[in-house]
């Protein structure tokens, strides 16, 4: 292996090492399966919750492995090298479960129900992206509406003793098949956005394929979930931006998508080493092109993968939003390596690069994906580089 030892790097337990691995296996094993169904199989979802990941992020005092988030971005980067589509869906469990946690940004019995679903190895996410609303990192209200469902709404205190009903259409839902449950954000009766807790094999719930074709990430499942009066018991308002948020997702996806910076740079040292044309009469791995190439590629992911070393353990440090700007640059900064590496690897393997017999081409797709995830490039160097102009307090 070229690329450091992630893991021991961000000196991951036994346990946690233990369940990475799992989950990198299992992954690995179904990868391509799931890209040729474009599709989370039910085969590859149980094995995901079996791996025990789901308990990754989770305290230790509530029954989990109590992950920092620099332990977590090692963790996901291992996935991420595994297969993107899949280790996306335990991206989004971990962020959620550690966020939520750190930041305190839900209620106690929400609290309790993320604790409780890790514990038993059901997969989450958060679902807010909407047709017409787009990202919600942008602003918004949602079209997705929460319909009081019990003994009276209190419009003031934007609360009610029954539960709620949920209709609307979410997209991106990465993982939709294999997911258990969701924070479903919805606009309450007052115009306000709250996030609800939804049971996403109960009744009123429909996944609609609309990820089939994409271009990226295939195995990732990211259709459309349709709500038609989806029950839901449980309630919280809007996490008012708390830098635990940002700082989990961000560090989630660098993390991924630099995984699959690397998985292209093996991918390539492998085939270089045993690619042998004849007019050469040795392997391609000796022409110095070729190790140039590799070493800009192995270059720029190393630099990448310090940058956001240095970024997560600063947040481990000081978890506040003094830490999150630099974060945010390892996110841009990893997943435009990933996007170089992936080009550039295809670039030197020629049309072999452009069939299933190298995985190739597979990754140059999903590297693309990482652009597309906020904060987005120009947003990410802007707030870091304001948080180095501005004047530090005397």
């Amino acid at each position: 292996m070229i690329a450091p030892n992630l893991a021991d790097a961000a000196g991951l337990t036994s346990e946690q090492h233990t369940v990475t691995t799992r989950a990198a296996q299992a992954i690995a094993q179904y990868a391509a399966e799931c890209e040729a169904a474009q599709d989370v199989t039910a085969d590859a979802a149980e094995a995901l919750r079996r791996s025990g990941y789901t308990r990754l992020t989770l305290p230790s005092a509530e029954g989990g492995l109590g992950a920092s988030l620099t332990q977590f971005a090692a963790a996901q980067a291992t996935l991420g090298e595994a297969g993107a589509g899949l280790a996306l869906v335990l991206a989004m469990h971990g962020h959620i479960v550690g966020a939520a946690f750190q930041g305190r940004t839900l209620p106690a019995e929400l609290l309790g129900a993320l604790a409780d679903a890790s514990q038993n190895g059901k997969l989450l996410n958060a679902l807010a992206s909407e047709p017409e609303l787009g990202s919600p990192s942008r602003g918004g209200l949602p079209r997705t509406a929460a319909t009081p469902d019990g003994n009276g709404w209190d419009g003031q205190t934007e609360s009610m003793l029954g539960g709620w009903r949920i209709s609307g259409r979410k997209t991106w839902a990465t993982g939709a098949r294999a997911l258990d449950f969701a924070l479903v954000n919805a606009a309450t009766p007052g115009g306000q956005v709250g996030r609800f807790w939804i049971d996403l094999k109960a009744a009123g719930v429909t996944i609609e394929p609309t990820w089939t074709g994409a271009l990226a990430l295939r195995s990732s499942g990211s259709h459309d979930v349709v709500f038609s009066g989806a029950a839901a018991q449980l309630h919280a308002p809007p996490s008012g931006g708390h830098p635990a948020s940002a700082a989990w997702f961000w560090t989630a996806i660098a993390a991924t998508y630099l995984g699959v910076g690397f998985a292209a740079l093996h991918a390539l040292i492998a085939y270089a080493r045993q690619r042998t044309p004849t007019a050469l009469g040795a392997p391609i791995a000796t022409l110095p092109r070729v190790q140039e190439h590799v070493g800009r590629m192995a270059a720029d992911l190393h630099a990448a993968h310090a940058l956001l070393h240095t970024a997560t353990q600063q947040w481990d440090a000081h978890p506040d939003g003094t830490s999150v700007p630099l974060i945010g640059a390892a996110k841009a900064y990893a997943t435009n390596a990933a996007v170089s590496a992936t080009d550039l690897a295809v670039r030197t393997a020629g049309g072999a690069a452009l069939t299933p017999a190298l995985p190739l081409e597979r990754l140059l797709r999903d590297a693309r994906a990482g652009l597309t995830h906020p904060p987005s490039d120009e947003a990410s160097y802007t707030a870091y580089g304001l948080s180095l102009l501005e004047p530090t307090a005397s």
